[in-house]
């Protein structure tokens, strides 16, 4: 009975908790999901090609837009058109698959040369014996060379690379050359008629950056300097950022053209020529 009669002691603790927390704990929140967003960003750029960083680093770097340079520095996302070597194979490729579309390519197909050089893109439109592209002996291009320059303009006229136009002879003398007109000047009225097709058929105004003519002082086969394939229109497509090594080699190449024809690329336009001239040999 004496254990019945003992008193229920119940004891209470009270707990403190140290007065209001307040919003600390969403502070820190906020912290860790902010450096978890900056890592995804990180790992985000690090798994990015190329194209991508710059873009974003063009944004850092002009934020505003206040450059507008587009593809031809850091400022602005269009820094990813800018052709490398790469793109330069797959732009060849492109150019050959538009071609192939030109009525009767297969006829001519051996007379063009699309190849990467140290300049850029270089196509090369080769001419036979009895011409193919150009009319023998004069600037008229025939029928076929205007459809085809025409092509080439409305898929480079897409591009913001500046193109560069040359014409070559062979080394057969011009004879009987009315008021001297000479190799020099066939080859840069050759040049200077494709550009004209060009203008009218997709490039912009401000695409072409020279037209030289170099005669037959850049033969295509040097052992046989009369080679029908010597006498050629190039077109160059520019790298936006040149190779390293390759300033000097354009450097010397467009220095000669002008100091040995000066007037050529800006003499008789094409058809003036094409009534003056004798029609031999080129």
């Amino acid at each position: 009975m004496a254990d019945h009669d003992q008193p229920i002691i119940v004891v209470k603790k009270k707990v403190s908790h140290g007065g209001h927390h307040g919003g600390a704990w969403k502070v820190a929140y906020a912290d860790f999901v902010t450096a978890m967003m900056a890592l995804f960003i990180v790992l985000w750029l690090l798994s990015s090609d190329e194209k991508v960083k710059k873009a974003v680093g063009g944004y850092f770097q002009d934020p505003t837009g206040v450059g507008k340079q587009m593809g031809s520095n850091l400022s602005g996302v269009d820094e990813g058109l800018q052709l490398k070597k790469d793109d330069m194979d797959n732009l060849k490729e492109k150019l050959e698959a538009a071609l192939k579309q030109t009525p009767d390519f297969q006829k001519f197909s051996k007379n063009i040369q699309i190849t990467v050089t140290g300049e850029g893109l270089r196509i090369e439109l080769l001419e036979t014996e009895k011409g193919v592209f150009f009319q023998s002996g004069n600037a008229k291009p025939s029928e076929i060379g205007e459809e085809l320059i025409a092509k080439l303009a409305s898929e480079l006229g897409k591009l913001p690379n500046h193109l560069y136009l040359e014409g070559h002879t062979d080394s057969k003398p011009f004879s009987n050359g009315e008021n001297g007109y000479s190799n020099w000047e066939l080859s840069a009225d050759r040049a200077n008629a494709a550009r004209r097709i060009m203008m009218t058929t997709g490039l912009r105004q401000d695409q072409v950056g020279q037209v030289r003519g170099f005669a037959d002082q850049k033969l295509r086969s040097k052992d046989d300097p009369t080679n029908a394939s010597n006498r050629r229109i190039s077109v160059i497509v520019q790298y936006l950022t040149p190779p390293p090594g390759s300033a000097s080699e354009e450097g010397a190449h467009g220095k000669s053209a002008k100091e040995k024809h000066g007037e050529a690329a800006h003499g008789a336009k094409p058809e003036d020529a094409a009534k003056s001239q004798p029609k031999k040999g080129h």
